[in-house]
């Protein structure tokens, strides 16, 4: 009797032969956002045996296994049991958001999502930042090393949130031995975002102080959810920054999109975004100028080294975020007088500086008639 064709042999292999292991990745604000489109390229990888989805609500990754709760919940341990990967991404970002309630979420979140994954075996948790950890200042090296000083403070919207999760990183592998955590840290985030950086492109006008060097570098939502499967796989780790190849400076950021600068002194524009700040117009700070200011531009040597590449260039990223913006307008004299005055943003709410001496008058005009 002749034996089977090969490739019918090859066939019958591949069909009684055990699915290849993977890990099983388990992804925190799975339903939205940066982790609705992670949970969706995890879901669709080979590589990948299971993904685990949480969230506060049912996403649309049907492949996922979805679970519903707060990530501060502490019985998110039992939901990441038999999972081998955790990567945090429920975050509260909102520009709305009382900063206060933000910060309480972010860092409680993180907390329990960590411990949670050292008592269900989680081996790894990968955590989301950014490169504004960093810090803006102008003695910055033009790329920063990524094992560069976390120079950054407070005093900028959100980043203190960002840095005490950096610094829970940190700390649990010598609290639970065995977990090993990776932090990837994106450049300005573009691609259905809302943040206060991409809110800087929403004036008729680009403030700049002057004698500042501002050097602009952008990250595509895609390219962070492939470094985020990067890590997720073993493939890199340790603390990792993703974004584009390079930088663009400020002359090149006006060329590409049509928009003139407004020049101020650094004392005009720091000392009205304080009192904007001060007088409740805004909630952004006067710190949050620096990262218009200088660089903050971050070398990704570590992906690169593991055969990472960004699939977009600064420029293009540029021209997505143009097109998003496309419409929208942060202006002191329109989103900034108004009741939701929080909408307008950090980096959106200092351009609107072009307005603010005259913001400053009415406002204090005001208080003497009171």
């Amino acid at each position: 009797m002749s034996s089977p064709d090969p490739q019918v042999r090859a066939a019958r292999n591949k069909s009684t032969s055990p699915p290849p292991r993977g890990p099983v990745v388990a992804v925190t604000g799975a339903a939205s956002g940066v982790g609705a489109l992670l949970a969706e390229r995890l879901a669709a990888s080979e590589e990948v045996k299971q993904v685990v989805a949480i969230d506060e609500r049912r996403g649309e990754c049907a492949e996922a296994e979805w679970h519903i709760l707060d990530v501060r919940d502490p019985a998110i341990a039992d939901r990441l049991r038999g999972a081998d990967v955790v990567v945090h991404l429920a975050l509260d970002l909102d520009l709305e958001t009382d900063a206060a309630a933000r910060t309480a979420y972010n860092v409680r979140g993180t907390q329990t999502v960590l411990t949670a994954a050292a008592a269900a075996g989680v081996h790894r948790v990968v955590l989301c930042t950014s490169t504004m950890v960093y810090g803006a200042l102008p003695d910055n090296e033009l790329p920063l090393a990524e094992d560069a000083e976390l120079r950054a403070t407070a005093e900028a919207t959100g980043v203190g949130d960002l840095l005490e999760i950096e610094r829970l990183g940190r700390r649990a592998p010598r609290a639970h031995p065995g977990l090993n955590v990776t932090v990837v840290r994106p450049a300005v985030l573009v691609g259905g975002t809302d943040t206060a950086l991409t809110r800087y492109f929403e004036s008729p006008r680009l403030l700049v102080v002057a004698g500042s060097r501002p050097a602009w570098q952008f990250c595509h939502v895609d390219d962070l959810c492939s470094a985020l499967e990067y890590a997720v796989l073993e493939k890199v780790d340790g603390e990792l920054a993703v974004g584009c190849d390079g930088w663009l400076e400020q002359e090149e950021i006006e060329e590409l999109s049509g928009i003139r600068r407004m020049e101020l002194p650094s004392a005009v524009a720091l000392g009205a975004a304080a009192r904007l700040h001060r007088i409740g117009l805004t909630p952004s700070p006067a710190g949050d100028l620096a990262y218009t200011m200088y660089p903050w531009v971050v070398s990704g040597s570590r992906l690169h080294d593991a055969g990472w590449r960004p699939a977009y260039t600064n420029e293009e990223v540029l021209e997505q975020l143009l097109d998003e913006v496309s419409g929208r307008r942060t202006v002191a004299g329109r989103r900034l007088g108004r009741k939701d005055a929080t909408a307008a943003g950090a980096a959106g709410a200092t351009v609107a500086l072009l307005g603010a001496a005259a913001v400053v008058r009415r406002a204090r005009k005001a208080r003497r008639r009171i």
